[in-house]
């Protein structure tokens, strides 16, 4: 694959100065690919580029510590009896560190960006992680809970940011969404591996949470000096740009994703409680929850794929008017086909998870590391607040009222998606230098030597 190619390309777009995605897709020879083409390309350059990988898979080890604290929580119950309530509050203090801190690590980031940054909080998170199970008290659980929520909170802005620095902007929204869904397969396998170390070892299995951490950080420790350079060409290429930052319209994409996490999280958590007054068994609405993550893991896959060929906004409002009906049908037919039903949700729902985050990156460019911290942060802790007043409207007026009242925010959330300005993030592609787009392909062709 030549490392030349994105550079002609972006060259060719400033001489012609086309900014329209078709028009650019022409001048390359009109070649169209399938959708499952494009996605093999895709992971093809994740593959050839070790720092994506590696911060791929630090990604995934992150995402992995923070699920698997649930597990912990029938241990914790029965040995220091606690209540629902407690135990709700242990996880209030992981999300509330996570989830708040991450626009201060992304403006960290993108001031004071270090190599040894991405893996010291993959350390961290281990080192809490694997602490959970040495703990002696209620308050030691809940301050051990936040101190690892700093290690999630941290991650997640710097490694956003330099996934974006070393991916090519003509795959940019491909390759995000395979990072992204990184991030969700560990934290669905979580439960998983923290059961199966409890169950093998006891509370004490908890230290083999160190391996992963470790692991991860080791791996991407040698490859931070390829990214280092790929954000020095990102930052040349955005002086050459001169274009100032949206805050406007990032504001309108952080609202989109606010909402939309605020329906996909109220749907995931209430549905085992629903599926359980309805008599199904655990067995059931608990492969209910993880066809709908699984689905929205694949829905993330194919919609960061269309938005390379079709363009952002589109998928974002096509995606989430399609999630209306789906929703709508899922709450109308309860039973044995809520699993398809449920997926079916989960596919578009999660569709423009990556976009959201590549879209709010471009926006404010020079200010990377704030965007992902701001998109991930606040989505996340809209998402868990979202939660509590769903359960409230569903003891009000019943589970399938409270599900699908959550349309209304589908709504709202289309057509606050059609104001986001469309084709701002080829317009900055086309008016970068054609010396400095030269420059920007150093770092990924080194990362795949």
């Amino acid at each position: 694959m030549s490392t030349g190619s994105p550079a002609l390309h972006q060259a060719t777009t400033y001489r012609s100065g086309r900014c329209d995605h078709s028009q650019t897709r022409a001048g390359s020879g009109n070649q169209s690919e399938t959708e499952h083409e494009y996605t093999v390309t895709s992971l093809l350059r994740i593959v050839r580029s070790r720092a994506l990988f590696a911060l791929m898979l630090g990604h995934f080890s992150n995402d992995m510590l923070g699920g698997v604290l649930p597990v912990l929580f029938p241990t914790m119950k029965l040995q220091h009896g606690l209540s629902n309530a407690q135990l709700g509050l242990v996880t209030l203090a992981f999300t509330a560190t996570s989830s708040l801190t991450q626009p201060l690590f992304g403006y960290f980031s993108d001031t004071h960006g270090r190599r040894w940054f991405v893996p010291a909080t993959l350390i961290w998170g281990a080192l809490c992680a694997s602490c959970y199970g040495f703990i002696t008290s209620y308050l030691a659980f809940i301050a051990l809970a936040a101190l690892a929520g700093f290690g999630s909170g941290g991650f997640h802005p710097l490694g956003a940011s330099n996934a974006a620095a070393v991916s090519s902007d003509e795959h940019r929204n491909g390759v995000m969404s395979f990072y992204t869904v990184a991030g969700g397969i560990g934290y669905g396998l979580g439960p998983i591996v923290g059961s199966l170390l409890l169950g093998a070892f006891g509370p004490r299995g908890t230290l083999g949470l160190l391996v992963p951490g470790f692991t991860a950080a080791t791996l991407i420790w040698p490859q931070m000096r390829l990214v280092e350079r790929a954000r020095e060409a990102r930052a040349v290429a955005t002086r050459a740009m001169r274009v100032a930052s949206e805050w406007g319209a990032l504001s309108r994409v952080i609202l989109v994703t606010m909402l939309r996490s605020c329906v996909f999280l109220s749907v995931l958590q209430m549905s085992p409680i629903w599926y359980s007054e309805l008599g199904f068994s655990q067995a059931f609405y608990g492969s209910l929850a993880a066809a709908i993550i699984l689905a929205g893991a694949l829905g993330t896959l194919c919609g960061g794929g269309f938005a390379d060929r079709i363009g952002q906004r589109r998928v974002i409002v096509a995606t989430l008017l399609l999630t209306i009906p789906a929703l709508l049908l899922y709450v109308a037919f309860p039973g044995p086909q809520g699993l398809l039903l449920a997926a079916l949700f989960g596919f578009f729902c999660d569709a423009s998870l990556s976009i959201t985050l590549v879209m709010a990156q471009r926006f404010v460019p020079g200010r990377v590391g704030v965007a992902s911290g701001v998109i991930l942060g606040l989505g996340f802790v809209t998402g868990g607040i979202g939660v509590p007043i769903t359960g409230r409207i569903a003891d009000l007026f019943g589970m399938q009222v409270a599900l699908a009242s959550l349309t209304i925010l589908l709504a709202i959330g289309s057509l606050v998606a059609l104001t986001i300005p469309s084709g701002r993030e080829t317009a900055r592609e086309s008016s970068v230098d054609p010396a400095a787009a030269r420059f920007n392909t150093r770092a990924p062709s080194a990362a795949r030597r």
